[in-house]
Order: structure tokens, then C-alpha cells, then sequence
């Protein structure tokens, strides 16, 4: 791991995807290093569990606006890149590479918009939370900003750990 700081985006609820108006998505760039990993999902893997985000899945992103209205999610790029809408039809649009890692507050839209061939992601959840798989207009709106704002903060940054940037930023809810 290194510590290349971080970037963070506040979305607002755009009427369709609720976002989440305290928490900001937290991006880290280059956190993990893959160098020589021979099974690099596996370093996120471990990394995200050691700080207590597990139920972790090996995959890509949905090429479809979703959101999760009872967890936090963690996205690390294991292989490959991504170009990734995140915040909803209104949102930003990230290029993530290999050994990046972007934290969502639960209610943040995300979708695939393009990608390499081999891309590998790998995503984890911090425990306590309730996954859910949420489409805008597929869901009552105001249930899903009761919900999102219900969901507890996790006890550990998923990459650094309990004094990671995200427990501060997340906990003073900048």
C-alpha cells in the first residue's frame, strides 16, 4: 500500500438517484500496489478484510446506473481500467486503473461506461451493513433516503485501517 492521498466528490440527489448528501465518495489513487502479485484480486482481498470490509465478490461493474441503499461499497481495480459514472445521470466520470480504490457511501450511483477486456474488480462491504442492488425509478425514493441515511459508518477505512483518511472524513461527514 501507499499513501498517495485521495480525492473526494459529494453528489447530490439528482430526483432519481438519492446519492448521499453527508457522506463523499473517497477515491484512492495507486493504494494498492499489485507489483509482482500473481493473483493481485487476492491483495485487495486481504487488504479490505483486514479492516473489516468482507462479503467481497470478483467481477466487473454493471454497465446500468445502481445503487446500494443499506451499505457502503468498496471498489478496488484489481487489473485492467475503467471509465465509471459515478453520482447518478448528473455525476462524474472517473478513469480508474489498476491498484485504485473508490469508496461509496451508500446511495451512490455507479455504472460502467467503458472499459479494457481484462478488467478486474474486486468489491467488499463493511460488516453491519444490508446489501441491496437498487435501480433509480425501481424503488420508492423517499424509502430509499430513509434508508441511506440509516446506514452506520464503517469502523475501518478499507485500505488504511481505523486512522484512515475515510474514518475522518466520514465520521466529521465532509
Amino acid at each position: 500500500m501507499s499513501s498517495l492521498g485521495y480525492e473526494t466528490f459529494l453528489f447530490a440527489d439528482d430526483g432519481e438517484t438519492p446519492n448521499n448528501p453527508r457522506l463523499p465518495l473517497v477515491l484512492y489513487r495507486g493504494a494498492v500496489s499489485l507489483a509482482g502479485a500473481a493473483d493481485p484480486a487476492s491483495v485487495f482481498e486481504k487488504t479490505f478484510a483486514r479492516h473489516g470490509w468482507r462479503d467481497g465478490w470478483r467481477n466487473g461493474i454493471f454497465d446500468f446506473l445502481h445503487f446500494h441503499t443499506g451499505a457502503h461499497e468498496v471498489l478496488g481495480i484489481a487489473r485492467g481500467h475503467a471509465k465509471v459514472e459515478f453520482g447518478g445521470a448528473q455525476g462524474k466520470q472517473v478513469d480508474l486503473r489498476a491498484g485504485d480504490v473508490a469508496v461509496l457511501p451508500a446511495g451512490t450511483g455507479h455504472r460502467r461506461i467503458s472499459s479494457s477486456a481484462d478488467l478486474l474488480v474486486v468489491g467488499a462491504y463493511p460488516k453491519g451493513g444490508n446489501y441491496d442492488h437498487v435501480r433509480p425509478k425501481r424503488i420508492d425514493h423517499q424509502e430509499a433516503v430513509t434508508a441511506i441515511a440509516r446506514t452506520a459508518s464503517p469502523d475501518q477505512d478499507p485500505v488504511y485501517g481505523r486512522d484512515g483518511p475515510l474514518t475522518r472524513l466520514w465520521k466529521s461527514g465532509r
